[in-house]
């Protein structure tokens, strides 16, 4: 893993270093730290904030550095300041490397608001001239992003480095289900959103469908009633939240339509809609190669909330009386309609991995859709993916096909039609299907070095 090795370069210098770690919550922040901690049996203070008062953090803390000296004085008593509690790590850091964890670090900054300023004071007046590594983790991004990392936070310009943890893709979520065939694995990711904690409760049952069904579907489910508590915890008044949710889910992409249908003032819902958005829930796409901010749409960005909102939510009653037959009778029939919008986001992900490792016919730095009036054919047009270089004219026009029938040659005809409209640009073509490809369009491909096919054995099989 990428941060984790990151983090034991950090641990190798021979100076105080600073990191950040955030990322949204059952992401896999605090099991990263503690595999971090775990690995050498690092000498460690790990202090997790609550919401509570400031005297109950402080105390903890406290707690947490005598119980770093030995684990008998974890009850030793409690530092009279914050400040003296970091003058104490200073000198025990002098004896031995240090590592200082504060998980949850918005909680303490609630707690006590100055706590950023008192850190900053002492990094400049101790830390840096120890050789201490201070990490601070929290799940709240836009509190991480603009009061530890932004301009104007006191810590602006401390840190060593930063890592924003995101869910696993498609590719790395397969690992936690086995044998399963690729599109059990596919379902798998579509409704957990690549969650650790989502995939390794989904994969303990013997099936995929079995452990949806138990974890969304049954009355002591662990996911029954998860996006909601999670709304809870991050955010005030949920219930807003909850219907501005709902109302993208169900296909209200436009600001005016979203409003309307929660019965509250656009401005309002927008507000509301960057906090949404700031936590992963929701997105907001442009049409990529459009400067035209105007044609933007909404849409669920986080596939457990895309599940839970279709299929769950409105299940509710029926899951609390005996949740017996719900999956097999209100899911099932519906799951391939569901996978074929996360179909086209599993083959953007395809497509970032082999940018990544530069096996594609150029370097891409962005990747979108494409959607808006064609004036050839005079219609409405959608191009499932587009893929452009900031530096060269090389563009990448894709379709997405999630059906049970081999794709054929007309797909391409139609995608040729549509790559019309960039007439200045170098076109290769992808088309990815579901259930392979005619022998017609087959042979096209080995005739066409531009044309690339790909099918769900490639997507798994890199």
């Amino acid at each position: 893993m990428h941060e984790l090795r990151s983090l034991e370069e950090l641990y190798a210098r021979d100076e105080f270093t600073f990191a950040v770690i955030y990322g949204r919550r059952r992401v896999g922040k605090t099991s990263l730290i503690e595999e971090f901690i775990d690995r050498g049996n690092k000498r460690a203070v790990m202090f997790m904030a609550v919401e509570s008062t400031d005297h109950e953090n402080l105390e903890n803390f406290s707690q947490s550095i005598y119980s770093m000296i030995n684990p008998d004085l974890r009850s030793y008593g409690i530092f009279p300041t914050w400040n003296s509690a970091f003058e104490f790590i200073t000198e025990e850091s002098k004896k031995e490397k240090l590592v200082i964890v504060i998980d949850e670090y918005p909680f303490l900054a609630k707690a006590r608001p100055s706590i950023s300023s008192e850190l900053q004071r002492c990094i400049d007046t101790m830390f840096l001239d120890t050789n201490i590594m201070l990490i601070l983790c929290g799940s709240s991004m836009s509190f991480m992003e603009n009061q530890v990392l932004g301009y104007q936070s006191p810590l602006y310009g401390r840190r060593t480095a930063q890592y924003k943890i995101e869910p696993f893709d498609y590719y790395d979520s397969a690992e936690f289900f086995g044998d399963a065939s690729f599109e059990d694995k596919l379902l798998g990711y579509a409704v957990t959103g690549g969650v650790p904690l989502y995939l390794k409760i989904i994969s303990k049952k013997d099936t995929v469908a079995e452990g949806i069904e138990d974890a969304f579907f049954s009355k002591s489910g662990f996911l029954r009633e998860e996006p909601y508590n999670l709304l809870k915890q991050e955010l005030r008044e949920p219930a807003v939240y909850n219907a501005i949710i709902g109302a993208v889910a169900s296909g209200a992409t436009r600001l005016k339509d979203i409003a309307d249908k929660v019965k509250e003032d656009a401005s309002k819902v927008s507000k509301y809609m960057g906090s949404l958005i700031d936590l992963g829930i929701l997105k907001r796409e442009v049409p990529m190669l459009s400067n035209d901010g105007h044609r933007g749409i909404y849409a669920v960005s986080d596939n457990m909330y895309r599940f839970w909102y279709r299929f769950v939510r409105k299940e509710a009653s029926l899951i609390k009386r005996s949740g017996e037959d719900v999956f097999e009778e209100n899911v099932r029939p519906f799951i391939s309609d569901f996978l074929g919008p996360i179909f086209e986001d599993v083959c953007k992900e395809y497509l970032w991995r082999l940018n990544v490792r530069k096996e594609l016919p150029f370097l891409f730095s962005n990747i979108g859709k494409w959607w808006g009036g064609n004036p050839i054919t005079r219609t409405e047009t959608e191009i499932d993916i587009i893929a452009a270089s900031t530096v060269k004219r090389d563009l990448i026009v894709g379709e997405c096909k999630w059906k049970n029938k081999e794709t054929g040659t007309d797909v391409f005809t139609l995608l040729k039609e549509k790559a019309a409209l960039f007439p200045d640009r170098d076109i290769h073509y992808y088309i990815f299907s579901r259930s392979g490809f005619t022998s017609e369009l087959k042979k096209e491909a080995k005739r066409n070095e531009r044309l690339t096919l790909v099918d769900l054995d490639d997507l798994f099989r890199m």
